[in-house]
């Protein structure tokens, strides 16, 4: 038992030093604490066989290759490298695409004569939190699920602020509705708080 705890141990320090991550970056993305990815590296702990398959996966190597003293993994992980970049262009391409929908608008309105023709440019303005829309998706799907209260948070005061502007061509300065945002925040930041004392697993 204890050989296997040292191999494995091993084998997850040199394949997250390979990929040239601290112990932080992987427990982030295990959605674990760092002193659980310590545990691990020092032998003191195994990790439950569905976070060796998840750490297999995230390093993209075989599951196996985890529990065998004669591994030796690549200095960078080649499948795990383009899988992070395609899903890095996946979500950068979504977010260009809420943009172009919003030029195409833009456009129209512009072709087409209508009454609203003079607000069009407010495509532009719920671009900005559709966009972040599309962001907090892709990051909750396969990136640092972490900074989510970050992008919540932009996410709402964006909005708050393309609800003003939205009505400022009609003589309406509704500042105050950024009162609304000092609540939300605290509630943000409460809930944020919560899901990282849930998510320190030991």
């Amino acid at each position: 038992m204890e050989e296997i705890k040292n191999t494995i141990a091993k084998n997850i320090s040199q394949l997250r030093a390979a990929m040239g991550w601290t112990q932080l970056d992987l427990a982030q993305k295990l959605h674990y604490s760092d002193k659980a990815v310590s545990k691990w590296e020092r032998a003191e702990s195994i990790p439950e066989i569905s976070t060796l398959i998840s750490i297999a996966d995230i390093f993209g190597v075989p599951l196996d290759s985890l529990v065998r003293a004669e591994y030796k993994p690549d200095k960078k992980p080649a499948p795990t490298r383009r899988k992070r970049r395609n899903h890095a262009i996946i979500a950068g391409m979504s977010i260009l695409l809420v943009w172009f929908i919003a030029l195409a608008v833009y456009v129209l309105a512009e072709i087409i004569p209508a009454q609203t023709a003079s607000y069009h440019w407010l495509s532009f303005i719920y671009a900005v939190p559709l966009s972040i829309i599309v962001w907090l998706v892709f990051n909750s799907l396969w990136f640092n699920r972490r900074i989510n209260y970050l992008i919540i948070s932009l996410l709402a005061w964006s909005i708050l602020a393309a609800v003003h502007i939205t009505f400022l061509p009609f003589g309406y300065n509704i500042w105050l509705i950024y009162m609304l945002g000092i609540p939300g925040q605290f509630i943000i930041i409460l809930w944020s708080g919560l899901l990282g004392k849930h998510g320190s697993r030991q």
